[in-house]
C-alpha cells in the first residue's frame, strides 16, 4: 500500500503524467469556478461521472493538482484497508479467521488495486461501500445500507444495479432509502452550489451523453472504446466477437483489426446478452436460500454472487474495476480453508480463473480480447453458485462444515 500510494504521488510532485487525478482536479476547479462540468453533445466529456461526484471532487481540488492525488490516494488506501476487513468479516463472521484469508485476496486481486492508485480510479471505494453496506443489511440497518449504495451509484452510476437485488430479497425500506437518496444527490444537492438551471443542464447532458447512450458504435463517451479490448464486460465482449467491429479502437490513422467469430446484427447481439442475464439471475435466484434458511454464511456467497453479476454486466468494465473481486476471492479462499478436499470442484474453477486472469501478463491485448477477465469471472460466479447451493441443500445442520 505504501508503494502504490507513494508512486502517483511522485508523479504529480516530479510533473510526470497523472492519469486521471488531472481530470478529477480540473472538474473540480470547473465547479469551483461555476464552469461547465460536460460540454454540448458535439464535444467529447472529459468527466464522464453522475454530477453529485463533481461536487464531491470540488473542495479537494482547492487543494491543488498534487493535494488531490494526496487526498484521493488516501483515500482510496482507506478503502482498500476497510474492503479486506469488511471482507473477512463478511466471510468468516462465524468461523475461525486466519492470517492467508487477508493475504492471498489482495495478492491475486492487487494489481487491480495498483491500477486504481495509478490512474485514481475509485473502484475500491465503491466496493468499501458495496460491503459496508452489506454488514449494514445483516445488522438490519436498512437506511444506512440504502445510503452506502446510493453515495456508490452517485460516483459511478453501476452500483445502482444492487437495487434489483434489494427488492427481491425485499428489503424494501434500503431499497426506498436509495431511491430517495440518490434522487437527492442527482437533483437536490447540486442547486445550492450550481444554481438550478445549471444543476439541471448537468443532469440532462450527463443523462443523454452517458446513462442513456448505447447504440452501434458503443457505451456513453466511450465510443469505440466500449468495443476494444480494455472493456472485459459482456456488452464489450460480445460485440466484439459476434460483430464486425475493431477491437483495438484509435482515433489517429491506423489499420483495423478484428477478432470477431460471426457478424451478427446490433440487436441479434443486444438479445443474446439479455438471455445471458436471464440465465445468470435465475441461477442466481435458483441458489439463493430461502428467507428462512438465510446464515451469515450463505450470505456471505449470496453477495460476492451479486458483486459478480454487477462486474459481468456492467457496461464499461475496465481493468481497474475488478478490484471488486478482492470479496469473492476472499469468499473463496474461507471455503476452501474450511474443507478443501470436499471443494475440489470450487478450487479447480478458481485456480482456471486466476490462470486466465495471469494469461494477460505475457499476452494482453490478445487474452483480454477474447474476454479472458470475463471468463473468469464466469468461472467464480459458476464456482460460488455451485458452493451455495451445496449448502441450501444441506440446510442449516451442516452449513459450517
Amino acid at each position: 500500500m505504501f508503494v502504490f500510494a507513494l508512486v502517483p504521488i511522485l508523479h504529480s510532485l516530479r510533473g510526470h503524467s497523472v492519469k486521471d487525478y488531472v481530470v478529477w482536479y480540473e472538474t473540480g476547479q470547473q465547479v469551483l469556478h461555476g464552469g461547465e462540468i460536460y460540454p454540448d453533445q458535439w464535444h467529447k466529456f472529459p468527466f464522464m461521472y453522475p454530477p453529485p461526484c463533481a461536487l464531491f471532487l470540488a473542495p479537494i481540488s482547492a487543494l491543488g493538482q498534487t493535494g488531490v492525488v494526496v487526498s484521493l490516494v488516501l483515500i482510496n488506501a482507506a478503502a482498500w484497508i476497510c474492503s479486506i476487513i469488511f471482507s473477512v468479516h463478511l466471510a468468516a463472521r462465524e468461523q475461525k479467521r486466519v492470517h492467508l484469508l487477508y493475504l492471498i485476496p489482495s495478492l491475486v486481486a492487487g494489481v487491480y488495486v495498483w491500477g486504481n492508485f495509478l490512474l485514481g480510479q475509485p473502484s475500491v471505494v465503491l466496493l468499501s461501500l458495496m460491503l459496508g453496506a452489506f454488514i449494514a443489511l445483516q445488522k438490519r440497518f436498512n437506511v444506512l445500507a440504502g445510503v452506502l449504495i446510493a453515495l456508490a451509484a452517485a460516483i459511478k452510476a453501476f452500483p445502482v444495479l444492487a437495487i434489483a437485488y434489494l427488492v427481491y430479497r425485499r428489503y424494501w425500506i434500503a431499497a426506498a432509502t436509495l431511491i430517495l437518496t440518490l434522487a437527492f444527490l442527482l437533483i437536490v444537492a447540486p442547486i445550492p452550489f450550481r444554481g438550478y438551471a445549471q444543476a439541471k443542464r448537468d443532469l440532462q447532458r450527463w443523462s443523454s451523453g452517458m446513462l442513456f447512450k448505447y447504440d452501434e458504435k458503443g457505451v456513453g463517451q466511450r465510443e469505440g472504446r466500449s468495443n476494444s479490448w480494455r472493456n472485459q464486460s459482456i456488452w464489450g465482449v460480445s460485440n466484439r466477437l459476434l460483430r464486425h467491429v475493431e477491437y483495438d479502437h484509435s482515433y489517429k490513422p491506423h489499420i483495423p483489426v478484428y477478432a470477431n467469430f460471426a457478424d451478427l446484427k446490433f440487436q441479434t447481439v443486444n438479445a443474446i446478452i439479455l438471455a445471458v442475464g436471464l440465465l445468470l439471475g435465475l441461477v442466481f435466484i435458483a441458489v439463493m436460500p430461502a428467507a428462512a434458511r438465510r446464515t451469515p454464511e450463505t450470505d456471505a456467497i449470496e453477495f460476492a454472487l451479486l458483486l459478480l453479476l454487477m462486474l459481468i454486466f456492467t457496461p464499461l468494465s475496465f481493468g481497474y474495476l475488478y478490484a471488486w473481486l478482492l470479496y469473492p476471492l476472499t469468499v473463496i479462499v474461507q471455503r476452501l480453508l474450511l474443507a478443501p478436499v470436499r471443494r475440489a470442484g470450487l478450487l479447480g474453477l478458481t485456480i482456471s480463473a486466476i490462470a486466465l486472469v495471469s494469461l494477460s501478463i505475457p499476452l494482453q491485448i490478445p487474452a483480454q480480447t477474447y474476454g479472458n477477465t470475463l471468463f473468469a469471472t464466469l468461472l467464480l460466479f459458476v464456482g460460488l453458485a455451485i458452493e451455495l447451493f451445496r449448502l441450501k441443500r444441506a440446510g442449516p445442520t451442516v452449513l459450517s462444515r
